[in-house]
């Protein structure tokens, strides 16, 4: 009996084990598409998973992805372009997919003639530079754009409300509120996957050396980031929704409250895999399929190995179901 108290004793004078940070890097500035992990770090779902997790924000000037190649991220949501890492052989994987289906969209005004992805062709269009090697290469090969139609995204709705026949891509669950807001009307909204996108998106990577490395962490932070998805989805997003207005002020409730309610109205984080496999579900078809219709437009070459560009380890586990 005195050698079982005096183990507690010892063991109660140990001091707690610390939590393992993660930095991971956002893609913009915060808001409500990333609720999921802000919800986590609110809640303590990462600190029950042992994990300090410290949030980078994201922006038009700040490459995130070089971060992540020079070891400042541990993770990243980079994962759009894991394809391409694949090709050129770089060692980075995506590990899970938040978003089923893309949010980015093109917006028109009403009433001018530009109500489909067929009509916009030769027309100027405002994209950013990402976007430029990203979906626009999808709806180039597809529709017949031109690079001669891009004209330089701003990041401001100024110009497009300023010219009736202007394009310009934003987000489902961003420019239109703030279009109706300002300039009381809706603008038409052209949605990526309806164009036949079947990319994922806010899709999770992390390098090849950690998931070598250190797999157990991987698999927590994916769970932990999973339900948190569950939780901001479902439960009450006040918490995340606190912490995503103190990182950008800028961001008023009411919009990411319009934000959340279009994600969950549109399936956004949940829908199709999910459904039997949990947020964050990726699968071999998919990622198959969306290789082959970039390939058949010409945006990949055939031949890349795409076992290489992501891995099901960490995901499909149901995770956060109940």
């Amino acid at each position: 009996m005195r050698c079982v108290f005096a183990l507690f004793v010892v063991l109660a004078a140990l001091p707690a084990r610390a939590n393992d940070k993660v930095v991971f890097g956002l893609d913009w500035k915060a808001e409500a598409e990333y609720g999921g992990y802000y919800q986590a770090v609110a809640t303590g779902i990462y600190a029950k998973h042992g994990l300090d997790v410290t949030i980078q924000e994201g922006g038009p000037q700040i490459n995130h992805m070089q971060l992540l190649m020079a070891g400042r991220l541990d993770f990243n949501l980079g994962g759009g372009r894991a394809i391409e890492f694949a090709a050129q052989k770089l060692p980075f994987v995506a590990v899970a997919a938040m978003f089923q289906r893309d949010l980015a969209i093109l917006m028109t005004h009403p009433g001018v003639g530009n109500d489909t992805f067929e009509s916009l062709k030769g027309k100027p269009i405002m994209i950013g530079a990402d976007t430029r090697n990203g979906w626009w290469r999808f709806l180039a090969g597809k529709y017949g754009y031109s690079d001669s139609q891009i004209r330089p995204y701003t990041y401001n709705l100024a110009p497009f409300l300023a010219d009736r026949n202007a394009v310009q891509q934003g987000y489902v669950s961003n420019e239109p509120y703030l279009i109706k807001d300002k300039a009381g009307f809706a603008p038409n909204v052209l949605a990526l996957p309806d164009a036949g996108y079947l990319g994922y998106a806010n899709i999770v990577t992390t390098s090849q050396k950690l998931i070598d490395t250190n797999p157990d962490l991987v698999q927590r932070f994916v769970d932990a980031s999973i339900e948190g998805w569950y939780s901001y989805l479902y439960g009450d997003p006040a918490p995340a929704d606190k912490l995503i207005r103190a990182a950008n002020p800028d961001m008023p409730q009411a919009l990411i409250d319009f934000g959340r309610t279009t994600m969950i109205g549109r399936g956004t984080v949940d829908s199709g895999d999910t459904k039997t496999l949990g947020i964050g579900a990726m699968t071999d078809a998919r990622w198959q399929a969306f290789y082959n219709s970039m390939v058949s437009v010409g945006v990949y070459q055939a031949g890349i190995d795409l076992s290489k560009a992501y891995t099901l380890k960490f995901v499909d586990h149901r995770v956060g179901m109940k």
